[in-house]
């Protein structure tokens, strides 16, 4: 069957476009992806790549010719294809009899200019932003807007770390001259639910409310893309949309050992919905999951013990910030194993033996497997996706191997973190409405992981900067222990750590560890997003007394000319 080469829509203002040359003439051979005429548009040209493998059969609108978007404009098909069978008569109603699938759906007829499957931080954020540019917008969401960060993960740990943090500054108390007696600390496990749910609420209602406010249409229900790109709810509606952004989120990693699947291993989804905390918890994974989840049941009581299969715990972050973390963790009552493969689950009826190879067994109460997340391609429906380990490709406009299909956030699995995702579902709606036009920039994009202290980074590791750069690079370091602000708050452990190019100044990563590092970080990034270098860092007033000034000393530490820092020793 011919498939039909029409005049695209490239943007909710686009009418007609103008052919300015065919690349192909009819009788040829093209292939999937090969650009064969050119066209221009009221605001720019652009080349138009084929959809499909075969001949050139009919050329239907020539060189020069304006025509409306959506018109057919040539057809491809196998050589033997008569021409005559592409004729638009023959396209009209042959009297044919509509499938059974067909007949079931209910058609969504008025179209929209965009259609947002996924409603996490990806998608109700491309949702929103295609709107502010004028589009018709759907979206569709199975469960609570919000995805994996609002209702399972980043907000809600969050609410469980602070109950810690008030913990140890309870503890703590008394250094400060706060004497507080008969300070037995317990956990209400139903109030602390209560508390995370309330908050999870608040913000997952507020952003169905954002996306009524900006006109976005809602629909309920498990969206996936069908052979003809348009947008199946629950197999019973059909969407159709000029552009589709695919927004599917991810998944818990199940890793494929023997027993793992028991009622006692606990995913980071089950987790923060106990109302009793475990005497005794084995995290399987030390990443960020595992480190915050952990540090979080330590503070509410149990006897938490992380087994990570690499040497070292966090180990996307610099070594002397694994390092330090760890030191800091197993202070807090934490046991680490690392370099640890696990090989099977037992239960035990009261106990889950968790079995490592060449080491002793682990056993404990309840298990989480926090081995990470996994892009979730269930939403891919009958399209044909480019995919890579798992994972869809797209490229830097965000866009997926088949046109006009986008896919933002963690479906890629380019970088998991809910703040690249938001970039992401902005970067997508905006080449969805307007045209590719607008790349995707990770340079400036931050990690955090929150224990106490936290943890956070941009740019490259030491390890990274010196693979690239040799020795040609400086590091500049400054200890929280001799920051005043740290001091007086009873948080002086940690510290920052700045990297940068020997030659010209450029800043190639920033680390911290301690007191509010998830919000310093922000800083690194706006230098390392302007391309500030170290000497115009240095030349900038800090506040007194700040935890920043810890940045502004390991910047100047770089150029040996940081104040707070004890002369060092020519070596």
């Amino acid at each position: 069957m011919a498939f039909e080469i029409i005049m695209p829509k490239a943007g909710i203002d686009m009418t007609e476009g103008q052919i300015v040359k065919w690349l192909k003439k009819e009788g040829d051979q093209v292939k999937e992806g090969e650009i064969i005429l050119e066209i221009m548009t009221d605001k720019t040209s652009m080349e138009i790549e084929a959809e499909a493998s075969g001949i050139l059969l009919k050329i239907v609108h020539k060189d020069d010719e304006t025509v409306p978007v959506t018109t057919v404009i040539g057809y491809i098909g196998d050589e033997n294809e008569s021409i005559d069978t592409l004729m638009p008569e023959e396209f009209e109603d042959t009297g044919a009899e509509e499938s059974e699938e067909d007949k079931r759906m209910i058609r969504l007829e008025d179209n929209y200019n965009v259609a947002v499957i996924g409603g996490g931080p990806a998608g109700y954020v491309a949702a929103i932003r295609a709107a502010q540019l004028g589009a018709k917008v759907a979206i569709v969401e199975k469960g609570v807007f919000g995805g994996t960060c609002l209702n399972v993960g980043c907000i809600p740990s969050k609410a469980y770390l602070k109950n810690v943090e008030i913990v140890e500054h309870i503890k703590h108390a008394a250094s400060r001259g706060i004497i507080i007696e008969n300070p037995e600390i317990k956990f209400d496990m139903e109030k602390v639910v209560e508390f995370k749910n309330g908050v999870v609420k608040k913000l997952t209602t507020g952003v169905e409310a954002l996306l009524k406010s900006h006109g976005v249409d809602i629909y309920r229900g498990f969206g996936k893309i069908n052979k003809n790109k348009d947008v199946v709810i629950d197999d019973k509606q059909i969407i159709k949309a000029d552009k589709i952004i695919l927004a599917g989120g991810s998944k818990v990693f199940m890793i494929d050992i023997p027993g793992i699947k028991n009622d006692k291993v606990l995913t980071s989804d089950d987790l923060l919905g106990l109302k009793e905390v475990p005497e005794t918890m084995v995290v399987l994974g030390g990443g960020v999951i595992g480190a915050e989840m952990g540090l979080s049941f330590a503070g509410l009581g149990s006897k938490v013990i992380i087994v990570e299969m690499m040497d070292h715990i966090v180990s996307m972050f610099d070594d002397d910030i694994t390092d330090e973390l760890t030191r800091l963790i197993k202070k807090k009552g934490i046991e680490i194993v690392t370099s640890a493969k696990v090989t099977e689950v037992v239960d035990k009826g009261d106990k889950l033996e968790i079995k490592i190879e060449g080491r002793e067994s682990v056993f404990a109460d309840k298990a989480l497997l926090a081995i990470g997340r996994v892009p979730d391609l269930e939403s891919l429906g009958e399209v044909k996706f480019e995919t890579e380990r798992g994972r869809i490709k797209v490229d830097k406009y965000m866009e997926t191997s088949v046109k006009g299909i986008y896919a933002p956030g963690d479906i890629n699995g380019i970088k998991m973190l809910a703040h690249v995702a938001f970039r992401m579902g902005e970067v997508a709606a905006e080449n969805a409405v307007k045209g590719n036009h607008r790349s995707v920039k990770l340079l400036s994009a931050p990690s955090v992981v929150y224990t106490l202290p936290e943890v956070a980074m941009v740019g490259l590791t030491e390890a990274q900067a010196r693979e690239k750069y040799g020795d040609d690079i400086r590091i500049g370091r400054f200890n929280f222990s001799a920051n005043g602000r740290a001091l007086a708050s009873s948080e002086a452990e940690g510290f920052v750590k700045v990297i940068a190019d020997n030659r010209y100044g450029e800043v190639l990563g920033v680390h911290i560890i301690g007191p509010t590092a998830a919000e310093l970080i922000t800083q690194a990034s706006l230098i390392m997003e302007m391309e500030i270098t170290v000497d115009e860092v240095v030349n900038t007033i800090y506040g007194h007394p700040t935890y920043s000034e810890a940045i502004f000393e390991a910047f100047a530490d770089v150029l040996d000319e940081a104040v707070h820092i004890p002369k060092k020793k020519k070596k």
